[in-house]
């Protein structure tokens, strides 16, 4: 491991249809020769804290490191027509594997994941060389991804104090320990005329989305002409992958890993961090 703690910086790429894209960068000085770069892509409502984390285990072992924020959350622009379909995002993540300009381990959580999938089929093993996927195959649970929606759907007239958006963390959230001071929400929301918002696009909810049949079946194609090394990783507490999906998952790719939370739901990384950061140290090092 690294004995130097490096500090990320933020930085910008450019996306498709013009949209800037907003990232933390660690060890951008120094990127090890012998190792892939790692990008990590969000899930839906969530932004590059999420990683924040895990990132900077990554790069206390020596790695570099991108956390980006994907069009529509965090500081990246919102997307001209509001266009959040998978193919955008994943058009997004393309142009930033050309910015990068090596070889890069992506690590996708959900919409991430969903995002991954594809990317890394359209860009091919030289430029994506693992894929780590959080909580995300291409069948997952109709149920437990209309709650997600209907949380973010919640706080769309925002909320009067931190301590209330607080409340519906832990009400979404019920097995995880609610911390006692919410002052660390602030990295996921912003204030406005007296209000707290989730800092992404109301529109990604509201927005036009891409046909479910048509993706799940784009999503099936793309994993299962991967030849790269895939981990899956599941929260047990997920309701959003089920045991039957990653059944299925790994019937569809026979070759990938398998790791189970015990302690983590669908937000496996933010769950049972040092769990998750283990994983995936030991995947991306390997």
């Amino acid at each position: 491991m690294s004995t130097s703690r490096s500090e990320p910086r933020t930085v910008e790429f450019g996306g498709s249809d013009g949209v800037t894209l907003v990232a933390d960068e660690w060890n951008h000085d120094a990127p090890p020769a012998d190792r892939p770069t790692v990008l990590m892509l969000h899930g839906g409502g969530q932004n590059r804290f999420s990683w924040k984390n895990t990132g900077q285990v990554l790069a206390d072992h020596g790695l570099h490191v991108v956390a980006l924020d994907s069009r529509g959350h965090g500081d990246s622009d919102r997307a001209p027509n509001a266009n959040y379909t998978v193919d955008a995002l994943c058009a997004d993540t393309l142009a930033v594997l050309e910015q990068i300009g090596r070889p890069v381990a992506l690590i996708g959580a959900s919409m991430g994941g969903m995002t991954g999938m594809l990317v890394a089929d359209a860009a091919g093993p030289q430029k994506v060389t693992n894929l780590v996927l959080v909580d995300v195959v291409p069948h997952y649970e109709k149920d437990g991804s209309a709650r997600i929606r209907d949380f973010m759907a919640s706080g769309m007239d925002g909320f009067e104090t931190l301590d209330e958006a607080a409340d519906a963390v832990a009400a979404y959230l019920p097995y995880r320990t609610r911390p006692r001071n919410p002052e660390g929400l602030k990295k996921n929301l912003r204030l406005r005329d007296g209000r707290w918002y989730w800092h992404w696009d109301p529109a990604f909810l509201t927005a036009p989305m891409d046909d479910p049949f048509v993706r799940v079946e784009k999503l099936d194609r793309a994993v299962m002409n991967l030849t790269i090394p895939i981990l899956l990783i599941r929260g047990k507490l997920s309701d959003v992958v089920s045991p039957e999906g990653v059944s299925d998952f790994l019937r569809k790719v026979p070759r990938a890993e398998f790791v189970e939370l015990s302690e983590a739901g669908h937000t496996a990384a933010g769950d049972d961090n040092d769990a998750f950061s283990d994983v995936v140290v030991q995947f991306v090092c390997r």
